[in-house]
C-alpha cells in the first residue's frame, strides 16, 4: 500500500495504529482536528475538520485505503454528533468514492448493539440496538458503508470495537477487551484480505467470557492472540462483584445503556 489514511489519529486508537503500522504502508497520512505530534519518517500530518467537505476531499486524495476512526468517541449532544460523526462520515465516504479508494475500515462500536443483554451471543446478523446517540451514529455509519458497497463497490469492514487498552480496566472489559496488538493485526488483515465486501466484525480479543462471534468473517484471516484471562485475577480483586440487577450489568453497552438521554 502506498498511502494509508488514518482519521482520528490523535486519539487513543489512532496513536496505537500510528506506532503499530509503521512500515505497513509507504506513507501513513495522519489526520485529526486536534493537535498531533510532528510527522516522522514516512508520515504526513494533516489537520482536518471532517465536517468540512472540501478539506476532506483534499485529505483523501492519493490514498489507497482509509482507517476511519475520526469523530466524537463518547456520548454527546446530537448537534455535535451530527457534524463530527454523521456529516464527517458521509464526507469520508463521498471523498473515497470520488478518489477511487477501494477499501475503508470503519470504526463502529459495541454501542451500536448495546441494548442486547449479556446473556446473548451476537454475530453480524444480530439486530442493531443502540444504547446512546453515539451508538445511533455508529448504526448510521454501518448503513452508509453498506450503501456505498452495494451502489459503488467501495468495500468496508465495519468493526464494532469493544474496549482497546493495554489491559482491561474493569470487570466488563474482561468480555469486551481487545489488545492493542490484536487491533493492529486486525487492521493489517482487513487491508491484506483479497476481498471484504461490506463485512461487520467485532473488535474483541479471544476472551473466555466473550459475547460476540466473528465466525462469519473467518475469510478476513484475522488471528487475534491475546486474552483478558491473563488479567482476570487482578481485575476481580480490584473491582467488587457486579450487581446482576444493575442495567449497566444486564446490557452489553454497560454504563451507556444505564444512563438517561444525554440531552435531558
Amino acid at each position: 500500500m502506498k498511502r494509508l489514511l488514518i482519521t482520528g489519529a490523535a486519539g487513543n486508537l489512532g496513536k496505537i495504529l500510528r506506532e503499530g503500522l509503521k512500515g505497513y504502508a509507504d506513507v501513513l497520512r495522519l489526520s485529526d482536528i486536534a493537535d498531533m505530534d510532528a510527522a516522522g519518517p514516512n508520515e504526513e500530518v494533516v489537520k482536518c475538520d471532517l465536517s468540512d467537505r472540501a478539506a476532506v476531499h483534499e485529505l483523501v486524495k492519493d490514498c489507497d485505503g482509509i482507517v476511519h476512526l475520526g469523530g466524537i468517541s463518547i456520548e454527546a449532544a446530537f448537534d455535535d454528533l451530527l457534524q463530527a460523526n454523521f456529516l464527517g462520515t458521509y464526507n469520508i465516504y463521498e471523498a473515497a468514492r470520488k478518489h477511487s479508494v477501494k477499501r475503508i475500515m470503519f470504526a463502529s462500536s459495541n454501542h451500536a448493539i448495546g441494548f442486547h443483554k449479556r446473556t446473548e451471543m451476537l454475530d453480524e446478523k444480530s439486530e442493531l440496538r443502540p444504547d446512546s446517540l453515539y451508538g445511533v451514529a455508529k448504526c448510521y455509519g454501518e448503513a452508509l458503508a453498506s450503501y456505498y458497497y452495494d451502489k459503488f463497490d467501495l468495500e468496508t469492514v465495519s468493526v464494532r470495537i469493544g474496549s482497546c487498552f493495554p489491559e482491561p480496566k474493569d470487570r466488563r472489559m474482561l468480555s469486551t477487551w481487545m489488545s492493542p496488538r490484536d487491533f493492529i493485526s486486525l487492521i493489517e488483515a482487513i487491508f491484506n484480505a483479497p476481498m471484504t465486501g461490506h463485512t461487520v466484525m467485532y473488535g474483541v480479543s479471544p476472551n473466555k467470557a466473550v459475547w460476540w462471534s466473528n465466525d462469519h468473517a473467518a475469510y478476513i484471516g484475522w488471528e487475534p492472540k491475546d486474552s483478558s484471562e491473563a488479567f482476570r485475577a487482578d481485575v476481580e480483586a480490584k473491582f467488587p462483584e457486579e450487581n446482576r440487577r444493575d442495567p449497566a450489568v444486564i446490557y452489553q453497552g454497560g454504563a451507556f445503556a444505564a444512563r438517561g438521554h444525554f440531552e435531558d
